[in-house]
C-alpha cells in the first residue's frame, strides 16, 4: 500500500437521518444574474445552525454531476442533514455550503443530450463564472471569510473532474481540493499538477476518492499514480460502491470534517 493510500470506516448508521432533538441549518435556492452566461441562474445554499453576523465563516463550494443541476446533491445527498449532525457533534469547522450549476449556459438544465458539444463545454466555461462572478457574489452577500485558505472545492463525477480542474488550476483561489469519482473531464495527471513543489506548498488537502466497482475509477488511478510519484501529498480513499450515491454522500461526510481543520496531508 502507497503511503497516501487511506483506509477510513464508512459513515456510521444513521449519518444521513436527522439526529434527535439537534439544532438545524437552513438550505435555500438563491438566483442571481450571471454575466458569463447573460440570464439569471440558481444555486442552493446551505447557512448551518446558529448563522450570524457574529463570526465569519468558510465556504465550501460543492459541485454536482453531468446529470445533475443546483438541486441535484440537495435531492439525492441530504447534504443538510449529513453537515448539521456533523456540527451537533461538534465535528466541523464553521462553514457555508454552496452548491451552483456547473453547467454555464442560456439552458442550464439537465435535459436532452447531456454530451452534446455545448453542453460539455458549458462545463468547462463555469470555471470563469465561478471564479468572477459567483465568488464575489457569496462574499459580498454572506459573512464569510475571504482568502484561499477560507475556500474549498469539490464535487461528484463531472463535478469532481470540474473541482480539479478549476482547483488545481487556481490555487489563489481554494486550498481544499476534492474530487469524488471524478469524471473523464478530468485533465490529465501532468496538467493538473505541472508544478509538483508548487502544488505542495499551496494546498492544504488534495483529496481523491472512488468506489472500487466505479467503471470510472481509471480516471482517479491515473491521478493518485502520478501524484504519488510526483510525491504530492493527498489522500487517496478507495471505498465499498459503483459511480453512486452512498459513495458520495460518504465521501461528504469524511471530506467535510477535515477542511478548514489544523490539518495538512
Amino acid at each position: 500500500m502507497d503511503k497516501y493510500h487511506l483506509i477510513l470506516n464508512t459513515a456510521p448508521a444513521g449519518y444521513d437521518q436527522y439526529g434527535d432533538n439537534i439544532a438545524r441549518g437552513k438550505i435555500d435556492t438563491f438566483e442571481y444574474f450571471s454575466a458569463k452566461v447573460g440570464n439569471s441562474r440558481k444555486m442552493m445554499i446551505y447557512t448551518p445552525p446558529g448563522y450570524s453576523d457574529n463570526q465569519r465563516y468558510n465556504v465550501l463550494y460543492l459541485l454536482h454531476g453531468i446529470g445533475g443541476d443546483e438541486t441535484e446533491w440537495y435531492h439525492h445527498g441530504n447534504p443538510q442533514v449529513i453537515l448539521d449532525n456533523l456540527y451537533a457533534a461538534s465535528k466541523l469547522a464553521p462553514m457555508i455550503v454552496v452548491m451552483p450549476n456547473g453547467r454555464a449556459m442560456p439552458n442550464d438544465r439537465a435535459e436532452g443530450n447531456l454530451f452534446d458539444t455545448d453542453k460539455l463545454q458549458a462545463f468547462e466555461d463555469f470555471e470563469s463564472e465561478l471564479l468572477h462572478e459567483i465568488i464575489p457574489y457569496i462574499e459580498s452577500n454572506y459573512w464569510v471569510q475571504i482568502g484561499r485558505e477560507n475556500r474549498a472545492l469539490a464535487g461528484l463525477s463531472m463535478g469532481g473532474g470540474q473541482s480539479l480542474n478549476i482547483g488545481l488550476g487556481n490555487l489563489d483561489h481554494f486550498a481544499w481540493i476534492g474530487g469524488f469519482s471524478s469524471a473523464p473531464n478530468t485533465k490529465a495527471p501532468e496538467q493538473l499538477v505541472p508544478n509538483p513543489e508548487e502544488t505542495t506548498a499551496k494546498l492544504k488537502l488534495l483529496w481523491l476518492s472512488c468506489g472500487v466497482l466505479d467503471n470510472l475509477k481509471y480516471v482517479s488511478d491515473q491521478t493518485h499514480a502520478y501524484l504519488d510519484r510526483q510525491n504530492v501529498p493527498h489522500i487517496w480513499y478507495e471505498e465499498s460502491g459503483g459511480h453512486d450515491w452512498p459513495v458520495w454522500k460518504n465521501d461528504l461526510y469524511h471530506f467535510s470534517q477535515l477542511i478548514f481543520q489544523p490539518f495538512q496531508c
